[in-house]
């Protein structure tokens, strides 16, 4: 299959979505309905029922003493109601140290596309290292007129721009291909986040270097314990590569490259080096380590294809989805998200029936390149198994394929990553939510 071949299906999706559109708009009202007679049923309206029918309002605990004092000094933290809503270990692969592992984003209890700064995912090579910004140095060098040479203060001179875009791990979902390995979305989709990214164009900065026009490639290393470091073409380098040292309106967080990253938008996590010391100019790959013996696909025949940098459009439902519960027939709000490193999200469907029919998911606002977007369906569930999905498309016109359709172009064996396929989730009459890979 192309990469921007249309999955099985794609073609009819059009008649689908029509077909569902009554439905979907009754489901809606069905679902607000039931807000109004919850509502009407706990709380008397100021104009409205009175006698043995109203109930009064009781002023909470809350309302009747002082709150704690305000900390003008201290960095904000989440309430403490909220203390379970943090970064995880995998579940699933066993790691025996510290060193060298990843953290998820808990993305069922992410709310907007913006993922905090303190529940970003993590992967190292070789822990985190903490760098003082007043003695950080970034080296351009190689193939240029005038080698550079940068501290924090000189970068954050020149005129920088803020980005919103997604980075995701190429190994998100790696566990999960042919069996139901993961229990969450957590942990089957949790090497995902985005965030508003500030810095400085490389262009900017090569440009001032003088770059040779024989040049193709640039290096990218590190400054941590494992110098990790990737060859980055400069097609792509000149075209949005980034040097970032803000998140979210802050500086970086240390696990997140502090004071300096690389950041590729739309590119596999690893070659948006943290820890950022220099950038060498060439006129072909490195072939490191990184890019020969990690992060290549198997193909057919024993082949394996060396550099797989974008990746592609996908999304997920994350609620309700793995380890949740639905508490009895009625409407409920499907949501997830659907991003794309080839542009932006133009449709998501949904399935209720294991994909035998698709209807369209409402996006939410923004949609932007290279970021999440939010997707919601309005369900009413009939209280009996079913067997839900999501399905993205992006402004490619490539849509979200298949686990079947992946493995007719690469080789779903060993330490495969670049699983970009459609992630099932089963609700059964009791209304568990389980992993339905099968």
């Amino acid at each position: 299959m192309s990469r921007k071949e249309k999955a099985p299906g794609a073609s009819s999706r059009g008649a689908t979505l029509k077909e569902s559109s009554h439905i979907h708009s009754q489901d809606r009202r069905s679902f607000l309905r039931g807000g109004t007679l919850l509502a009407g049923a706990t709380v008397a309206s100021a104009a409205g029922l009175t006698g043995a029918r109203a109930q009064r309002l009781e002023i909470p605990p809350s309302g009747k003493e002082m709150g704690h004092i305000i900390e003008a000094e201290a960095y904000g933290m989440p309430s403490k109601f909220e203390a379970k809503v943090k970064r995880r270990r995998t579940d699933v692969l066993v790691n025996k140290q510290n060193w060298s592992d990843w953290s998820m984003t808990p993305l069922q209890s992410q709310l907007g596309i913006v993922t905090p700064n303190g529940l970003f995912f993590e992967r190292h090579h070789a822990g985190v290292p903490d760098i003082d910004p007043d003695h950080h140095v970034l080296v351009i060098h190689g193939m240029v007129k005038q080698p550079l040479k940068f501290s924090m203060s000189d970068l954050m001179r020149y005129p920088s721009v803020s980005k919103f875009h997604f980075l995701e791990c190429s190994g998100n979902g790696l566990t999960d291909w042919t069996k139901a390995a993961s229990k969450t979305v957590q942990q089957s989709h949790g090497l995902l986040s985005c965030a508003q990214w500030t810095g400085v164009p490389l262009a900017t900065l090569l440009d001032e270097a003088g770059v040779d026009p024989a040049a193709k490639w640039a290096l990218f290393e590190g400054a941590d314990g494992s110098t990790h470091a990737r060859s980055i073409p400069m097609d792509k380098v000149l075209a949005d590569t980034l040097l970032v040292w803000g998140q979210n309106g802050e500086m970086l967080r240390p696990e997140q490259g502090y004071p300096l990253r690389a950041f590729v938008p739309g590119w596999e996590g690893n070659v948006s080096v943290k820890w950022l010391r220099r950038v060498k100019i060439g006129d072909q790959p490195w072939h490191l380590r990184s890019e020969t013996a990690r992060y290549t696909d198997p193909m057919p025949e024993g082949k394996w294809r060396q550099f797989s940098f974008m990746m592609e459009c996908k999304s997920v439902i994350t609620r309700p989805s793995g380890g949740m519960k639905l508490q009895g027939p009625g409407s409920y709000e499907i949501e997830g998200f659907a991003w794309s490193g080839n542009g932006s999200i133009k449709a998501v469907d949904v399935t209720l029936d294991g994909g035998k029919n698709w209807r369209e998911a409402r996006l939410e606002e923004p949609a932007l390149d290279k970021c999440l977007t939010r997707f919601r369906y309005t369900w009413n569930w009939d209280g009996g198994p079913a067997k839900i999905a999501s399905r993205a498309v992006d402004s490619t016109g490539y849509v979200q394929p298949t686990v079947s359709d992946i493995a007719k172009a690469r080789a779903l064996v060993g330490f495969v990553q670049h699983h970009n396929g459609v992630f099932p989730w089963s609700i059964g009459q009791d209304g568990e939510v389980k992993n339905a890979i099968v």
